[in-house]
């Protein structure tokens, strides 16, 4: 199922904006594309909203028919518990997270210390728990962890554009991983020289234009093949969008890049 995330609205979320974006606002945006999925991914508001804003916002979602998933950083015993609970509210069967939040660094031996002290939790609830490819562990290191805890409800969320810093290739990130992915990232990248010719950015670019190849993922992961005995696996929609010069130009380009990724997505084989 194509879902989008709340990095498909960060821009509008900011306060860099004059009326940032409510989290019930990208509910209706999303639903008014003609989409059931919204992953509230990395949204530092979640984590200090009430028990009565959380229940709103779980019922604005019911109401609309949306799905929800939820992702957060970090993999600390303590914070795993605190979003299989909102999964719960929420009604949502993924959790994605990173083993590295803005606190804590755990070795891989203390990474798997702490998820095997989560886990259960999370398969007693049929929840899934989705580990982030990024540069700050090797895709090598992530699979070979979750191979070593062999649950049924850890696996990957697939992003092969993070794994780029690490000068690893998004292509063997997407076959290395293959067989563990739950949830996929979806969003486009490209190199861009510096002013000077002296350097390159790495940024995002509208889906299709840039190097993801994404049809080697979907062949590659098949998540829309996906049999009765293989859960299913969504591709959520976001974007590295840099700051356009002003607030209504990166707006309007934020909803633009949303719109062609997500007619990217339903074109694509």
């Amino acid at each position: 199922m194509i879902g989008l995330g709340t990095y498909a609205f960060f821009w509008q979320h900011s306060d860099q904006v004059p009326e940032p974006l409510s989290l019930v606002g990208a509910f209706e945006a999303t639903k008014a594309l003609g989409i059931d999925l919204f992953q509230i991914c990395d949204y530092a508001p979640l984590e200090s909203m009430g028990s009565g804003e959380l229940a709103e916002a779980a019922a604005a979602a019911r109401d609309l028919g949306l799905t929800i998933e939820l992702g957060t950083k970090g993999i600390e015993p303590e914070r795993l518990t605190r979003f299989l609970d909102l999964a719960g509210l929420f009604d949502a069967h993924l959790v994605r997270s990173m083993l590295y939040s803005p606190d804590t660094r755990p070795t891989l031996a203390q990474a798997e210390d702490w998820l095997r002290a989560a886990l259960p939790g999370f398969e007693a609830s049929g929840v899934d728990l989705a580990l982030e490819t990024y540069e700050q562990v090797a895709t090598d290191e992530l699979v070979a962890l979750i191979e070593r805890i062999g649950s049924e409800r850890l696996g990957v969320c697939l992003d092969p554009a993070n794994v780029v810093a690490r000068l690893e290739r998004p292509r063997d990130c997407v076959e290395a991983t293959a067989r563990h992915v739950k949830n996929i990232h979806v969003k486009d990248f490209a190199f861009a020289r510096q002013a000077g010719w002296v350097g390159f950015t790495y940024g995002g670019a509208p889906m299709g234009e840039g190097l993801h190849d994404y049809a080697h993922l979907l062949a590659t992961v098949r998540p829309r093949e996906r049999g009765v005995n293989e859960p299913e696996v969504n591709e959520i929609v976001e974007h590295w969008l840099s700051w356009q010069g002003d607030a209504e130009t990166t707006i309007r380009t934020e909803r633009e890049w949303t719109r062609i990724t997500v007619e990217y997505l339903r074109s694509i084989a």
